[in-house]
C-alpha cells in the first residue's frame, strides 16, 4: 500500500504560549468591541441572514485596527510558513505567503455555516478565541467526495484518513490551518454561549 495525493491539515495552539490568558482576552474584547460599532458589518449579518456577527463583508484591515490583531498576524504568519514548507510548495525566489484577509465571526447559539470553499487563496484557516461546551465544530469534506458515484459508505470505525467527514471540536487557542480548496462547513453552535473565532485567507504574492 501507499498513500496518494495526501490531503494535509495543520494544527496547532496558541494556547501554550507566554502570556496566552491576556492576549486571548484581548481578543476576545476586540471582537465584541467590532461587532457593537461594525455598522456596515451589521447590516450585511441582517441582510445575509448570519446567524450573529462577521467582519467579512465590511472590514479588510483588522491588523491595522487593533494591535491586537496585528499581534495575531505575526504569528499566524510563523504558522503558515511552517504549513507551507510541510506542502512542500516553491513560491519562487521572491514569492511568499501573505495574509490576504481576516474576518472576525461571532456564532450565536444555533447558527451554522454551510459548506464553502475560499476561491482565489492558498492556505485558509482559523482560529478560535471562545468555545464553549457544544461550539459549532469544523467539518472537512473528502475534496473527492463528488466523484464516488457508486462508493459504499465508510465504516464507523475506520481511520480518520479514510473517513468521507472529519469533524474537529474548538477551544481557546486551537489553530487549524488547511489548502483553501478544500470544502468544510461550521455545525450548528449547540453551546449556550457565542462562539467567536477569526477566520484568514493567505494569497500567493
Amino acid at each position: 500500500m501507499r498513500d496518494l495525493f495526501i490531503t494535509r491539515l495543520y494544527e496547532a495552539s496558541l494556547a501554550g504560549e507566554p502570556g496566552f490568558g491576556a492576549f486571548n482576552a484581548e481578543l476576545e474584547a476586540a471582537c465584541a468591541m467590532l461587532a457593537k460599532e461594525d455598522r456596515a458589518g451589521l447590516a450585511w449579518c441582517k441582510a445575509n441572514g448570519y446567524g450573529g456577527y462577521t467582519s467579512y463583508a465590511s472590514l479588510n484591515d483588522l491588523p491595522r485596527r487593533a494591535t491586537v490583531f496585528g499581534d495575531l498576524k505575526k504569528r499566524l504568519d510563523r504558522h503558515a510558513a511552517l504549513f507551507a514548507d510541510a506542502l512542500a510548495f516553491d513560491l519562487g525566489p521572491r514569492g511568499r505567503l501573505a495574509l490576504d484577509s481576516l474576518w472576525v465571526s461571532i456564532l450565536k447559539p444555533g447558527a451554522a455555516h454551510s459548506g464553502h470553499i475560499h476561491p482565489h487563496s492558498v492556505l485558509s484557516g482559523t482560529v478560535y478565541v471562545t468555545a464553549p461546551p457544544g461550539a459549532g465544530a469544523l467539518r472537512f469534506e473528502d475534496p473527492r467526495l463528488a466523484l464516488m458515484m457508486a462508493a459504499p459508505p465508510r465504516a464507523a470505525h475506520a481511520p480518520q484518513s479514510a473517513r468521507t467527514f472529519v469533524t474537529l471540536a474548538p477551544a481557546p487557542g486551537a489553530l487549524f490551518m488547511w489548502e483553501s480548496w478544500l470544502r468544510h462547513e461550521v455545525m450548528a453552535n449547540g453551546a449556550k454561549a457565542p462562539r467567536i473565532s477569526l477566520s484568514f485567507n493567505y494569497a500567493w504574492r
